[in-house]
């Protein structure tokens, strides 16, 4: 049996994609620095609520944003399937805790649509766009918008 490989071209953006609460969410590729399941987090006492805590990281001190909490949605309810989603803002090192990984979605730039002012109860002002797939919708976070405050 022949593999069919997915070509890739320059113009392609990949997003990882994940969920929260039960929103599918999806973040460029480029933005990650990585995905972990590291939860030795260090609670901060009177940090905004959306924010878990801080843990080490390879000696970088990372804070860790509850992602469900920030969107407005439900908090995160920890299990085994939770991960920790590395992004790097402004030489800062922040977590996204999510429910948990889908797939890498591969799209044209063409393909995302604007967003719509709210999406599924989710705040749409963190959104950048919308991806159809054919079977579902996928919200692209504008990470800088997640972060700014």
């Amino acid at each position: 049996m022949a593999e069919t490989a997915t070509t890739i071209s320059s113009s392609d953006l990949e997003f990882a994609t994940f969920y929260v609460g039960g929103a599918l969410c999806g973040i460029n590729i480029l933005n990650i620095q990585e995905i972990n399941k590291h939860f030795d987090i260090t609670q901060v006492p009177q940090s905004s609520g959306y924010v878990k805590g801080i843990l080490n990281l390879r000696g970088r001190i990372v804070t860790i944003i509850d992602l469900g909490k920030k969107l407005g949605l439900e908090p995160i309810n920890k299990n085994q399937n939770n991960r920790n989603i590395i992004v790097n803002s402004e030489d800062e090192h922040i977590g996204l805790l999510v429910d948990s990984i889908s797939d890498v979605a591969i799209a044209k730039k063409e393909d995302i649509e604007p967003a719509p002012s709210n999406i599924g109860g989710v705040k749409g002002k963190y959104f950048q766009g919308v991806l159809k797939t054919e079977t579902q919708l996928i919200g692209i976070l504008d990470i800088d918008e997640v972060l700014k405050e």
